[in-house]
């Protein structure tokens, strides 16, 4: 725009300079302006305005000032009109552009007077279109102009400013200028945004200047809701520690309006316990502190309420009630009675060899204690929570205990133990008669049976709170026995019964295992993803230095040991998500053996920037997977891993790691090409996207069976709870494909039972609340078991496969289940639909698409919404998802 200024300079200085106003058409223009004219034809309207402008730029040259007041107050006046609505750039710009340098050059020379600011206001609209790049002309103006109202001048106008106040913020902050006039004018623009429906221009803004503490006093109960959702997804590509105090302000904007629940959701995704006592210690009503109860059991954090945020002892063992989870059994039972599933399955209901050609069934057939061990998880995975099924609990028909003692038999030595605990996963969040049916196996003299029941009692009490604390009773007798499977047994329990509670008690039980010069790897391996599951997040340094120990005192051989692995993991569990706060223990762990130096910085850096989107550490787990290296190294296995935790935050990053992920499997090797399937298995779990499946699917056919297997275990990640008829045959096929090799049929059985998990009422994916908050012990859960996977051959087909039953940690109920206000279940209509992102539309835009209507109780499948379809109850949670409390709208009027 630049070059075209300087004839426009001229001309406008000639127009000056004659008397004439007839003769002001023609001189004043060089040749090449009469063509462009000709070529324009301007009507006689437009032809009238712009002889009209055009005097009115002589006039205000003029020695009068009165001529000069009425001459801007004229141009004012007709660009005003014309600016309202900017569909294309209004006339009176257009035919002023020439005198643009005129009237600038003009007003250098004028005294300053009210008359100089009403021209710098005028300058500064003509600006707009007029200034060249970079220029900041329109702001330059406006700053000398006079005080008046700056939307007046319409839209366009406000916005073009407000990108020039960006930039000469910037400007001034490196030069440290003053800038108090721009934040003036910036309360202006702030305040015509919010009350003219453009609510994100205005937090662009206030983001640009660093001042969003502004939008709290220019929020009204009509606009925080898009200016606070707005906040919240701009969160997600912020860079730290902008985020936290962009979601800090959505927290106050909440808290204000007093809608609380949404603010809960960002105390929750802030991990600010001090604001979730704030929540609770300000709203008073007790309905909705009942659904803020709901939300904290969801979320699966252990959350003690005290006198002051609920006075009444009564209702604050009720509202302790539903945050310990005791009433999750009693409601998914509520819901599969609903659907009609109850009625138990055997794994050969979820085989279905009969649709096979014959040389599958036949290898089937055979009673290997390999096949009846992927019978016993499938059996648990596919009845989990239903409380009966037809190997483990069939006991009360045949004569006492005679059958399921029959099928426990059935198993080898150290398949004993997860067929014992198997128990625990069918009768999960069922405390007391899990307990009772579990106590059987306490009497037994098999040590592996006793093992098992130990693990059984952490499965039944997973995600479940109890204030007599059972598990803890039950198995802390059993942490110092002397056989290492038991041991596991009851560590493993004790790090499943209270993942996330950070009890003192259960540290003080296990801290001493990890400084034991007598106990085994396997022990000490167990011990640590215990206390990392117990003190998820918490940066616990007793812990993490207990571990640190643990892993310098390994020998020289035993770092080699794929079990030794999980002593970082354990230390990374207790930094998960907690970005920064690693850096001291990560900083030691470069000290550590080279064999494990590496992989225990990949492990750490994974787990602490876990569900962040942060790209810069994708991009470095990236480089680390470019370099080519001989087959011992295994930090590249984490580091796969890693992109995936981290890059699963959000849509955009989780298609682009997606599509990265796909470049590795090109071009790495085979200890990054094993981890591939896991990684694509995390960022799509209990979600089935096209594209992965069959990325998977050809993987599973791979001829490295480290690749192979992973794969197969990834099919029923991104499966797991959904009954995909697709991934369903997809395995069928595999099951007759590798009927001669047991360990890839074992997957292959794992992977199915994984797809039919809960019947297809489960999921095992750790978001929830729309994808917004992010559990962290279920994902601890997984992480922990995709580690296992990466040493698949000694790990999960070694004598460890219950590891498997760390999933329970992710496994909770897809569904939504209305109750009333005495929480028995109310069943409404609702409209069920994919989920539409409406951040920064303008009006009321439907938030779901392509919907059905069903009663509740009903499943939400990934990407699925839910809304009321009936006025007569309104909810008390915004998002309806899991349990909902329904109370009754006073303004419905029935139409009959």
């Amino acid at each position: 725009m630049a070059p075209a200024q300087d004839p426009n300079s001229t001309g406008g200085s000639s127009a000056g300079a004659t008397k004439d106003e007839a003769s002001l058409k023609v001189p004043s223009k060089d040749l090449k302006k009469k063509d462009d004219k000709k070529d324009e034809d301007l009507s006689e309207e437009d032809l009238a305005l712009k002889l009209q402008l055009e005097l009115y730029v002589e006039r205000v040259q003029d020695s009068d000032p009165g001529l000069q007041k009425v001459a801007l107050e004229s141009m004012r006046q007709e660009i005003r009109n014309a600016t309202s609505s900017m569909t294309s750039v209004p006339k009176p710009l257009k035919f002023l552009r020439p005198h643009y340098g005129t009237l600038k050059a003009y007003y250098e020379s004028m005294v300053d007077s009210d008359l100089k600011k009403l021209l710098a206001d005028i300058l500064s609209v003509l600006a707009l279109t007029m200034s060249a790049e970079g220029e900041r002309e329109s702001l330059k103006y406006r700053l000398l102009g006079s005080d008046g109202d700056i939307g007046s001048w319409g839209h366009e106008y406000v916005r073009n400013l407000a990108g020039e106040i960006a930039q000469e913020y910037t400007k001034r902050q490196s030069e440290d200028a003053p800038f108090d006039e721009l934040m003036e004018l910036v309360q202006q623009i702030v305040a015509f945004h919010m009350q003219h429906n453009a609510e994100p221009e205005a937090v662009d803004l206030l983001m640009e200047v660093e001042d969003l503490d502004l939008l709290v006093e220019h929020t009204d109960k009509t606009n925080f809701k898009r200016t606070c959702l707005y906040l919240n997804s701009s969160a997600k590509y912020l860079p730290g520690p902008d985020d936290n105090l962009v979601l800090d302000i959505a927290y106050m904007i909440y808290m204000k309006f007093e809608e609380f629940p949404r603010a809960l959701q960002i105390a929750l995704y802030l991990d600010n316990m001090q604001y979730v006592k704030q929540i609770f210690t300000t709203c008073h009503d007790l309905l909705l502190k009942k659904q803020f109860c709901y939300i904290l059991a969801r979320h699966g954090i252990t959350f003690e309420l005290d006198e002051e945020m609920c006075a009444d002892d009564e209702e604050r063992e009720g509202l302790q009630e539903i945050i310990n989870n005791a009433k999750l059994s009693e409601g998914y039972l509520t819901l599969a009675r609903d659907i009609e599933v109850m009625e138990p399955k055997s794994p050969e209901d979820i085989y279905k060899a009969h649709l096979l050609d014959g040389r599958a069934s036949a290898g089937a057939s055979m009673d290997s204690a390999r096949q009846n061990l992927a019978a016993t998880f499938v059996n648990a995975f596919v009845n989990a929570g239903f409380g009966q099924d037809k190997l483990m609990t069939v006991a009360s028909e045949a004569s006492s205990g005679s059958s399921s003692t029959n099928w426990l038999y059935k198993n080898k030595e150290h398949g004993k133990t997860s067929a014992a605990a198997s128990l625990g996963m069918i009768l999960l969040w069922d405390v007391d008669s899990g307990l009772a049916q579990i106590d059987k196996y306490f009497h037994s003299t098999d040590t592996p049976v006793i093992a098992g029941a130990l693990l059984g009692v952490g499965i039944v009490n997973c995600g479940v709170k109890n204030d007599c604390d059972p598990a803890l009773a039950l198995l802390a007798e059993y942490v110092d026995r002397e056989d290492p499977a038991i041991r596991i047994g009851a560590i493993m329990g004790l790090g499943l019964a209270y993942a996330g509670a950070q009890s003192e008690q259960i540290r003080s039980k296990l801290i001493p295992i990890l400084n034991d010069a007598k106990a085994s790897l396997d022990v000490i391996a167990f011990t640590a993803i215990s206390l990392g599951l117990v003190y998820v997040g918490s940066c616990n340094e007793d812990i993490a230095q207990a571990i640190i120990f643990a892993l310098m005192d390994r020998s020289e051989s035993e770092l080699g040991e794929p079990l030794t692995r999980l002593l970082p993991l354990g230390l990374g569990l207790l930094y998960l998500g907690k970005q920064e706060s690693v850096e001291a223990t990560a900083e030691v762990s470069k000290t550590f053996n080279e064999k494990i130096r590496k992989h225990c910085d990949m492990t750490l850096l994974s787990c602490a920037y876990a569900g962040t989107g942060n790209v810069l550490k994708v991009q470095h787990f990236l480089g680390q997977c470019a370099q080519h290296l001989e087959k011992g190294e295994t930090f590249q296995g984490p580091a796969v891993l890693g992109i995936a935790m981290v890059a699963m935050a959000e849509e955009l990053g989780l298609e682009m790691a997606i599509r990265s992920l796909e470049h590795l499997l090109q071009y790495g090797e085979q200890n990054i090409r094993k981890a591939v399937p896991l990684a694509l298995g995390l960022l799509c779990i209990s979600n089935p996207k096209v594209n992965v499946m069959d990325t998977l699917s050809r993987l599973s056919h791979d001829s490295d069976t480290e690749v192979a297997m992973a794969a197969i275990v990834s099919l029923g990640l991104i499966g797991a709870g959904t009954n995909n008829a697709r991934i369903a045959g997809m395995l069928r096929n595999l099951s007759s494909y590798y009927y001669k090799e047991p360990s890839l049929l074992f997957c292959v059985r794992i992977a199915q039972g994984l797809v039919h998990l809960g019947k297809g009422l489960l999921t095992l994916s750790p978001y929830h609340s729309e994808r917004f908050l992010l559990s962290p012990t279920a994902l601890a859960g997984l992480v922990t078991l995709l580690h296992a996977c990466l040493d698949m051959k000694a790990v999960i087909l070694g004598k460890y496969h219950y590891i498997l039953y760390f999933l329970v940690l992710a496994m909770q109920p897809r569904m939504l289940m209305t109750v009333d206000e005495n929480l028995k279940a109310l069943p409404v209509p609702v409209r069920v639909g994919q989920a539409v992102d409406v951040v920064g539309q303008a009006g009321r835009p439907k938030t779901i698409t392509g919907f059905q209507t069903h009663t509740t109780p009903v499943l939400l499948s990934a990407g699925d919404r839910a809304e009321l379809a009936t006025e007569k109850y309104i909810p008390l949670s915004p998002i309806l998802e899991g349990f909902v409390i329904l109370k009754e709208n006073p303004e419905y009027r029935d139409d009959q």
